[in-house]
């Protein structure tokens, strides 16, 4: 069993920014506690933290049981990696190192096999069995075996960017949650899982009997798994934090109350410190011209003094407040309509209609085409007309289809990309961005540009160059230039992955507002009931509608 103690840490940016003030967090044995908060708050510097990662500034991290932690980059990369470098990385370090040192002398080898470089490769190899490692290759070929259905020896040298993002995901969750370290830290470890899969980590993290740290915005998984929260909070000084010991089903109202609380304890102080201050200055009054109210006056002065070195209560952190206005449009009735359109080697033919106005939840398991039906649609279907190019400047890949799909007329397709890859606004910052404009949206002043960017509370990163954001500031930065640009078809691509609590709200809110037709391809099961119905794609390659969400493929085939 492990733990982990933190004890006021605090943390400044290079620049000289405090970002964590005075954190305190206790993860007890066995507890699957939640790290949730805004983006840019500072979860993943905490995490780095209590891994050992990064240093704090000021304070100390205690824990046992060994940490093993998940990034949050799992799941997109892209690099020359192979799936062996992956499970090196996430396991001890003196396997990791031992290893490195191996495949370096391997090399060495090829060209030199004298005495010497033998004796120091069998030296390597005794080590690297005391280190664990062969016994580590056992628990990779169980993993290998579970998450991919191959050995590892099949495995191993497979390149991981030929792995779909969700067999990252699952290959590393089956490697952490079955190795010996007894302390998990999990950066966004349900990004790229499929539904099924967030049910299976759902069930981990219920069985599980190690520690955990699991920082997520998916509040069907929080709901389901974590036993408390800990809610990193936006202050002036830096985060501060703050565990709310309960579910997540009571989180929103006890941060509700707690806020209330706090605003009442500093409006109570407020009034005492006035009082205070009048007293003095009635008593300095009186003692100008009476001697006998000097003694008066000393101990109001004494009584004001120590109010002030205790301090105001704590002050209550600034809250979120991202609106967006969504607003489109009126189209033809019809909106999207496909008929007998196959996206070659992904699914069989299948004919639909979308309605101007509709919202459509677009399900299904990873790799069955859902993203590659949004994106023929976002380059405006089969036979796009001028008027139904997608807004942006981002060059959508082609998809190799047949059949048609064919947009209504006043339909101007705005996608949203999953991966965030927008070469096209990399290299500039926000402001530049919203200044320049494009074909379709028009540049703006720098001071309206800020109030745009504060309405999606990015005004502090304004100067900030797009590909340096995080990844929920990403998500946010799209939205805003989704909104515009006109557009009145919305075709979002796992809108929700990166988006803290509150944007993910504030993005339902800005959807109902949004005059136009909206298809967004989603494994969040919570933001799936907001929408009108639903549009699944069958792990047998049909496609089923669906009057509400449909995780199963049983109950899909029944529905039909």
């Amino acid at each position: 069993m492990g733990h982990v103690d933190v004890n006021g840490v605090n943390f400044v940016l290079p620049d000289g920014r405090p970002l964590l003030s005075n954190v305190h967090l206790r993860v007890g044995e066995g507890a699957v506690m939640a790290l949730v908060g805004p983006n840019g708050a500072g979860k993943t510097t905490l995490s780095k933290i209590i891994s050992g990662e990064l240093p704090p500034t000021s304070g100390a991290v205690t824990h046992s049981g060994g940490v093993a932690v998940m990034r949050q980059f799992v799941g997109s990369i892209r690099d020359d990696s192979t799936v062996r470098d992956l499970l090196l990385s996430l396991s001890p370090q003196r396997i990791r190192q031992t290893a490195a040192e191996i495949d370096d002398l391997e090399l060495q080898l090829m060209t030199s096999d004298d005495e010497a470089t033998q004796l120091r490769y069998a030296q390597l190899l005794a080590d690297y069995a005391d280190a664990g490692g062969y016994d580590a290759e056992v628990l990779f070929d169980v993993c290998c075996t579970a998450a991919l259905g191959v050995s590892f020896d099949h495995a191993k040298w497979r390149e991981v960017r030929t792995l779909s993002g969700g067999e990252q995901k699952r290959l590393a969750l089956e490697l952490l949650l079955r190795g010996r370290e007894q302390v998990l830290i999990l950066d966004e470890p349900d990004n790229y899982l499929d539904v099924p899969g967030k049910q299976w980590l759902e069930r981990q993290l219920v069985e599980t009997a190690k520690t955990v740290l699991l920082i997520s915005h998916d509040r069907e998984l929080l709901n389901n798994a974590a036993t408390s929260i800990a809610a990193l909070e936006l202050c002036a000084e830096g985060s501060t934090l703050w565990v709310h010991p309960g579910s997540f089903a009571t989180f929103a109202e006890a941060r509700r109350a707690r806020f209330a609380r706090l605003e009442e304890d500093r409006r109570r102080w407020d009034e005492e410190h006035a009082k205070l201050k009048s007293l003095v200055v009635m008593y300095r009054q009186k003692a100008a011209y009476n001697s006998d109210m000097a003694s008066r006056l000393q101990a109001a002065v004494t009584r004001l003094d120590k109010f002030e070195a205790i301090g105001p209560p704590q002050a209550t952190a600034h809250e979120q407040q991202v609106t967006m206005r969504l607003e489109g449009g009126r189209t033809a009735k019809r909106a999207v309509v496909c008929t007998d359109l196959e996206l070659t080697g992904l699914m069989a033919p299948f004919s639909t209609e979308v309605w101007f106005g509709d919202r459509v939840a677009v399900l299904g398991s990873n790799g069955s085409g859902k993203s590659h039906f949004l994106r023929l649609l976002a380059a405006g279907g089969t036979r796009p007309d001028h008027d139904q190019l997608p807004a942006g400047t981002v060059k959508i890949p082609p998809v190799a289809h047949s059949g048609v799909a064919r947009l209504g007329s006043r339909v101007r397709p705005g996608w949203f990309a999953q991966t965030h890859d927008h070469p096209e606004l990399f290299g500039r910052t926000l402001l530049e961005i919203l200044h320049r404009g494009d074909e379709h949206r028009d540049g703006m002043g720098t001071e309206t540009a800020a109030r745009r960017l504060d309405r999606y509370e990015l005004a502090r990163s304004a100067e900030q160059k797009f590909e340096t954001l995080s990844g929920g500031q990403q998500a946010r930065f799209q939205i805003l230039l989704l909104e515009l640009s006109g557009v009145t078809l919305l075709l979002l691509d796992e809108p929700t992955d990166n988006l803290d609590l509150e944007s993910a709200e504030a993005l339902e809110h800005g959807l109902a507002q949004f005059e136009g037709t909206v298809m967004a391809v989603t494994h969040d099961r919570w933001f799936a009931r907001q929408f009108d119905r639903c549009l699944v794609f069958g792990a047998d390659g049909q496609v089923y509608p669906s009057d509400e969400p449909v995780w199963d493929e049983g109950r899909v085939r029944r529905t039909r």
